[in-house]
C-alpha cells in the first residue's frame, strides 16, 4: 500500500497551524488586558477575563491531547523520540502550573491584580514560543509519517477546541 505523502504531511502542518492559532490567541489576550488596563477598550473586564479563561482551557486541552494521544502514538512508532516526548511532557506540566496561577488570579481579577495576570501571560508567551518551536522541530517529521486515515489532528492535538 502506498502512502499519500501530501495527506501524511497534513498532520505536521496541522500541529504547526494549531500552535500558530494558540500564539495568536495568546497575543490577543495580552492585547485585550493591555487595552483594558490602559482604558482603551469598551469591553468589560468580565469579557476580557472570559477570553483569558477560554484560552487557558484551549491550551490545556491541546497539551492534554498531545500527552494522551499524540505522544503515546509517536513513542510507539518512534521509540527514539521517547526522551524528547518526556521533556515535552515536562514542559506541559510547567505550563499547566502557570495556567493554574493565571486561572486563580482571573477568578478574582481586578484592576489591582491585572498586572500580576499580565506578568503571567508574558512569562507564558516566552515559554510557549520556545516550547512550540522545539516541539515543531523535533516531532513534525515523525508526524508527517503517520497516516491521516489512521489519526486525526483533532484527536492528536485538540484542534477542535477553539476560543
Amino acid at each position: 500500500m502506498s502512502v499519500n505523502h501530501d495527506r501524511a504531511r497534513a498532520l505536521g502542518k496541522e500541529l504547526i497551524d494549531t500552535h500558530n492559532w494558540l500564539r495568536g490567541e495568546l497575543a490577543r489576550v495580552a492585547r485585550e488586558l493591555d487595552e483594558y488596563r490602559d482604558g482603551g477598550t469598551v469591553r468589560p473586564l468580565r469579557e476580557v477575563r472570559g477570553h483569558c479563561l477560554a484560552f487557558c482551557r484551549a491550551l490545556s486541552a491541546h497539551h492534554t491531547n498531545e500527552d494522551e494521544s499524540a505522544f503515546p502514538v509517536l513513542a510507539q512508532r518512534f521509540p527514539e523520540l521517547a526522551p524528547v516526548l518526556g521533556e515535552l511532557g515536562e514542559d506541559h506540566r510547567m505550563v499547566a502550573d502557570i495556567l493554574t496561577r493565571m486561572t486563580t488570579l482571573l477568578g478574582d481579577v481586578t484592576a489591582d491584580n491585572l498586572t500580576a495576570v499580565r506578568n503571567e501571560i508574558t512569562g507564558l508567551a516566552a515559554i510557549l514560543e520556545s516550547h512550540f518551536r522545539w516541539e515543531e522541530r523535533r516531532i513534525t517529521e515523525a508526524l508527517d509519517q503517520l497516516s491521516t486515515t489512521e489519526f486525526s489532528g483533532s484527536e492528536l492535538f485538540g484542534t477542535a477546541t477553539r476560543v
